[in-house]
């Protein structure tokens, strides 16, 4: 049997501007871009020839040109990022823009069942983040097989990578909420397939410091 790994490196982008702890969600929120050190140690350990993706919310794609400013001078620095919707963080409707007080201010009903269900519950025109996970659960199966045997390396948002970890520890939405997602870490799983056979899952490391990224192999 022939086997395919596809490596993926799921990097959260840069922290969110956002000193009133507005819900931003799917909104464009700006980010710092501060942290020269850790773009330059993610330019050094991330793999060469690696495609490259992010989402269409411009936290993401700013990070990927960050990392992409840091590249060694003597190399040539990956393409730009293909935006792929479906990796996009989860949308929380109506409370995008609110802040946790706001919220329960305004709603303290609706917000109550969020903390008690909050895998499951839906604000009101938004979705759980059991629907975020089922949508880049299978985003990540289907880019699995469009790019197998490759590098991926996807800046995206906290909650597609605990989704991702969901999908590849096979666990219930609600388990991989526990999980911290910090900014400009690093998450790689690989997806090992046989021809057309659904992967099995292998996890490297989760939440790992620009300092710490494993190299690529």
């Amino acid at each position: 049997m022939t086997f395919a790994t596809t490596r993926w490196w799921l990097l959260r982008h840069a922290p969110v501007i956002n000193p009133e702890g507005r819900i931003y969600g799917q909104g464009d929120v700006e980010v710092d871009l501060g942290n020269r050190a850790a773009f330059l140690a993610l330019a050094t350990v991330l793999p060469r020839g690696a495609v490259w993706l992010c989402t269409p919310l411009a936290r993401t794609g700013r990070t990927a040109q960050a990392i992409r400013d840091a590249w060694h001078a003597d190399e040539t620095p990956p393409e730009p990022p293909v935006p792929v919707l479906d990796l996009v963080e989860q949308h929380f409707g109506a409370w995008q823009g609110l802040t946790h007080d706001e919220l329960n201010a305004r709603q303290p009903r609706a917000a109550q069942r969020f903390w008690i269900a909050p895998a499951t519950e839906r604000p009101p025109g938004g979705e759980s983040f059991a629907d975020m996970a089922a949508r880049v659960g299978s985003a990540l199966l289907r880019l699995s097989v469009e790019h197998a045997g490759r590098d991926v390396v996807c800046v995206t948002h906290g909650g597609p990578v605990r989704a991702a970890l969901r999908l590849a520890l096979g666990v219930e939405a609600e388990a991989v909420l526990r999980l911290r997602i910090d900014t400009l870490s690093l998450t790689r799983i690989d997806a090992i397939a046989e021809a057309a056979a659904p992967p099995v899952w292998r996890i490297d490391g989760v939440n790992l410091p620009p300092g710490a990224v494993p190299p690529a192999t």
